[in-house]
């Protein structure tokens, strides 16, 4: 029977998987309307950033406070995570097919197992093996092209989706793992990570002052409520994470992909072939059985 108590965190990550689920399509439009995927990443989680810094206001006296090598250790590679799979999903997102880009950033329970051996300390039941099976078996169905050889992701998009996956199964194992570091700083990480990823890249192309002279009003509104949306949705996601076995938490994210289904078939028409349904069902049922790695 599931208690307000459990709800709680359950609740958090779907609210992510709907939120996650979505967003591409915003970015997409930002970028239509000449912001470009990078300078909307930066603004929207710099914006998420400010939110978090008034919101939560301890984040840095507990950042001050620290001193011990390794909490800073494990705060630096969530920082990191976070950031990475966040910059990855939207640029891999902006040009790349939406369920091609989910499904290969759903490999994440593959990653999730090996990361949660060596990390977490979770010893690998009869399951783990037949998730890592599926996972693998679905990435190659899908992947598979005679004329490319070797079942690997076929353009930068995709290359990128895949290391997000990868990230992100990272960061939500360094969250369970650093028990030690507060909600609050695992919300502030999220926003700073992506950032501090993105900034260097705005610089690179030019800075950031020319790119702000382009932005209407209306899409600075845009990025302000995406910023606001995303700040609260972080302090969800990371309190679910925090209170939820690693491999439960992947599989609630699944219902990114149902949003995400029918949100790119409806908005921008796009359908998946046999091929990649053949190769998502083996993905999906993947993350399925994920549920009961360590039951």
């Amino acid at each position: 029977m599931q208690t307000t108590k459990n709800l709680m965190p359950i609740a958090g990550v779907l609210s992510g998987a709907l939120v996650w689920g979505l967003i591409w399509y915003p970015f997409r439009v930002l970028q239509d309307a000449g912001v470009s995927g990078a300078l909307a990443t930066l603004l929207v989680f710099g914006i998420a950033l400010l939110v978090s810094l008034v919101w939560l206001p301890r984040v840095w006296r507990e950042f001050a406070a620290m001193q011990n090598a390794s909490l800073i250790a494990w705060l630096a590679l969530l920082i990191f995570s976070t950031g990475a799979a966040n910059f990855g999903y939207v640029l891999a997102m902006l040009k790349g097919d939406v369920m091609r880009v989910l499904l290969l950033f759903y490999l994440a329970p593959l990653w999730t197992i090996l990361l949660s051996a060596s990390l977490l300390k979770e010893s690998l039941n009869r399951y783990g093996y037949l998730v890592i099976v599926l996972s693998v078996g679905g990435a190659v169905v899908m992947l598979w092209n005679p004329q490319h050889g070797l079942p690997l992701p076929q353009n930068v998009s995709e290359w990128i989706a895949l290391a997000a996956g990868f990230s992100f199964a990272l960061s939500n194992v360094v969250s369970r793992r650093a028990q030690h570091i507060s909600l609050e700083a695992k919300t502030f990480s999220v926003a700073l990570g992506t950032v501090a990823l993105t900034l260097p890249l705005i610089i690179w192309q030019g800075g950031i002052a020319p790119q702000l002279a382009g932005l209407s009003v209306a899409n600075f509104a845009v990025l302000l409520i995406l910023g606001g949306v995303l700040a609260a949705v972080a302090y969800a996601v990371q309190y679910g994470v925090t209170h939820l076995p690693a491999n439960q938490s992947m599989l609630l994210f699944l219902f990114e992909l149902v949003i995400a289904a029918a949100s790119s078939y409806v908005l921008v028409g796009e359908a998946m072939s046999l091929q990649d349904w053949l190769g998502a069902t083996l993905i999906v049922s993947a993350s399925l059985w994920s549920g009961k790695i360590h039951a």
